[in-house]
């Protein structure tokens, strides 16, 4: 990897962190000052929309081969995270509130201000090995809670709301199935997408953290 390809993902990589850091102390300062979980949108929803949507960069990086981790992991998990906030947590008001979306944005925040950071300090070569076990460690407890109580239950509460106002209507007009038919399906098909990703990360588990501990004996 070239130089500046190391720092520009140093760059990209320490502006996330600091801006999921932020996020995440946004929603917190906000529960514990109100003691309610229902503002976790009001208070930092702008700004995970906007660190979500230039995540895609992460697929970019994974097309053009300056980090190793390919295309179809990263765009699952891009995937997944983006229809969710921004086609129905940014559409329908009414979810917005939902503990589910706290739930969501917690698990969401808590993995990136692990994720990045490690990927930052990476390319400089200058990564903590605590940091390592927690990037590779931390996530066999976020993902599962942000999949199930966080992403699913919000898209199953969201379904009331969709049918309702009809969302997307225009959009799948000339289609055999309505958003809301679309929602339900994907709802079925989730878990087992989200498994291939959670294997992948099991299995990127074992490799990195057996290298870690090769290290040490040496």
């Amino acid at each position: 990897m070239s130089q500046l390809s190391k720092l520009y993902l140093f760059t990209y990589n320490s502006v996330q962190a600091f801006g999921w850091a932020v996020s995440l102390f946004l929603i917190l300062s906000n529960f514990l000052s109100s003691n309610s979980i229902n503002a976790a949108y009001a208070s930092a929803g702008e700004i995970i929309c906007l660190l979500q949507a230039s995540s895609f960069l992460e697929v970019v990086h994974g097309a053009i081969g300056i980090v190793p981790s390919g295309v179809l992991f990263p765009l699952m998990q891009w995937g997944g995270r983006t229809f969710v906030l921004l086609t129905i947590v940014l559409k329908i008001d009414e979810v917005q509130e939902l503990p589910s979306v706290f739930i969501t944005f917690v698990a969401w925040s808590l993995s990136e201000v692990i994720r990045y950071p490690y990927y930052a300090l990476n390319c400089i070569g200058n990564c903590p090995s605590w940091i390592t076990y927690l990037r590779y460690t931390a996530f066999i407890v976020l993902y599962p809670i942000g999949l199930v109580p966080g992403e699913m239950w919000l898209m199953y509460e969201a379904l009331p709301y969709i049918k309702k106002k009809n969302l997307y209507a225009d959009c799948f007009a000339l289609l055999p199935f309505s958003y809301y038919n679309f929602v339900m399906v994907l709802l079925v098909c989730y878990p087992f997408l989200w498994l291939n990703l959670y294997l992948y990360l099991l299995k990127q588990r074992r490799s990195r953290l057996s290298k870690r501990h090769e290290k040490k004996l040496k």
